[in-house]
């Protein structure tokens, strides 16, 4: 049966990628993770540490420890979170900083909502693994503090960053890559995610609307309807700037905007999110190469393919095919998870030195990039292999 081969295989990629986080990360000279491994294995002891790497470094632990009960991951989840505690949350401002240096000093400290969110997403797990009312508090607060101020009261979402005192920002971007426009398809996905775990460890009211409205932003303004695609950039009044297709995060919100509604337990979103998936997982088949892999990213303007494929993408289409298949089992959605992973097992797993790599060209030459970094993380691909494992 492809189902029981694919959460074998992923159930071992999942302590493989673990062994790695374990062994190569843990900075015994500063505290925590280093904060930049390059694509040959080289630390960088003196590369700064990113509040999404970090913060997805304690989820990861968290989660795998909640999963699979294995308690020598939980002193890595605590170190994490000890490490994140006191240098990277904001005790005056609120928030998080962006980065700090290796030593723990604050280095970039914008706020960006983005980072924020995982905060959050990593906090709530964290709570779940240990049940310390101090970790669920960060993570409450973390909340209040972007409903406080990113919130756009006026017209709905989350503005994308700020200064460290809250001050409105000219550059807004995510990354190099962004567009600069004050709310984001990305931002509004992984705030919605947080929201959805935090509202397992506490179930709120105001915070089940906030997670409601979230969902209502993504049917009504963030997915294409007719394509099934999602529009990624907008001004700060919804007005879409840009007609860029991102193949991997429409098969990654294609399960978590479902898989948010469910939290709520809200039928009617619940039941537009079930035909949702499935459009968006065929939209998705749009990326597909011959081989499973899946392409990175379309420019409909100029009818440009960039055919890259990058790891996180993969992870996430994994996941989001077997979502798909498990919404419409007669059909072949479960036979691309699996070829996915097939292409993934053959090109993108470092056999030599442990992880994945950044991804490969479209002549199939490895992309010499980080194998961990500011957004090099064990998130993606030790999260497809938790889902696989809890899914089938």
């Amino acid at each position: 049966m492809i189902q029981q081969a694919l959460k074998q295989a992923l159930q071992t990629e999942l302590h493989r990628i673990l062994h790695y986080w374990t062994t190569c990360l843990p900075d015994e000279q500063y505290g925590g993770f280093y904060g930049k491994v390059d694509h040959y294995n080289n630390v960088d002891t003196l590369a700064p540490k990113g509040a999404v790497l970090n913060a997805r470094i304690l989820w990861t632990f968290a989660a795998a420890y909640n999963l699979t009960g294995d308690a020598s991951l939980l002193p890595l989840a605590r170190r994490a979170e000890c490490w994140f505690r006191e240098h990277l949350l904001d005790t005056e401002h609120g928030g998080v900083y962006w980065a700090a240096d290796h030593e723990g000093r604050p280095l970039e400290t914008k706020k960006q909502v983005y980072a924020i969110a995982f905060a959050i997403y990593a906090y709530s797990e964290y709570y779940r693994a240990t049940k310390e009312e101090a970790a669920r508090a960060v993570a409450i607060r973390l909340y209040n503090t972007l409903q406080r101020y990113a919130y756009d009261h006026k017209l709905g979402g989350y503005f994308e960053a700020f200064t460290r005192e809250w001050k409105p920002l000219q550059d807004q971007r995510l990354s190099e890559k962004d567009a600069n426009e004050k709310k984001t398809m990305n931002t509004h996905l992984h705030v919605l995610e947080a929201y959805a775990n935090l509202y397992t460890v506490w179930p709120e009211s105001t915070l089940k609307k906030n997670i409601q409205d979230l969902l209502q932003l993504f049917r009504d303004r963030i997915i294409d309807r007719k394509s099934g695609h999602l529009h990624l950039f907008f001004n700060e009044q919804w007005q879409v700037k840009g007609r860029l297709v991102s193949y991997g995060h429409d098969i990654e919100a294609s399960w978590l905007l479902l898989e948010a509604a469910q939290a709520i337990h809200d039928a009617e979103l619940t039941a537009y999110f079930k035909a949702m998936a499935l459009k968006m997982a065929l939209a998705t088949e749009e990326g597909l190469a011959r081989d499973g892999g899946l392409w990175y990213e379309y420019e409909p303007s100029t009818q440009h393919m960039v055919a890259e494929k990058h790891w996180w993408p993969q992870a996430e289409a994994i996941v989001g095919f077997v979502n798909a298949w498990q919404l419409q089992p007669s059909g072949r959605f479960l036979q691309r998870a699996y070829d996915c992973w097939t292409f993934t097992e053959k090109h993108l797993l470092d056999r030599t030195n442990g992880e994945w790599y950044w991804g490969i060209r479209e002549d199939g030459t490895v992309m010499e990039e980080d194998k961990a970094g500011l957004w090099k993380c064990p998130y993606h691909n030790a999260r497809a292999c938790m889902e696989i494992m809890k899914r089938l």
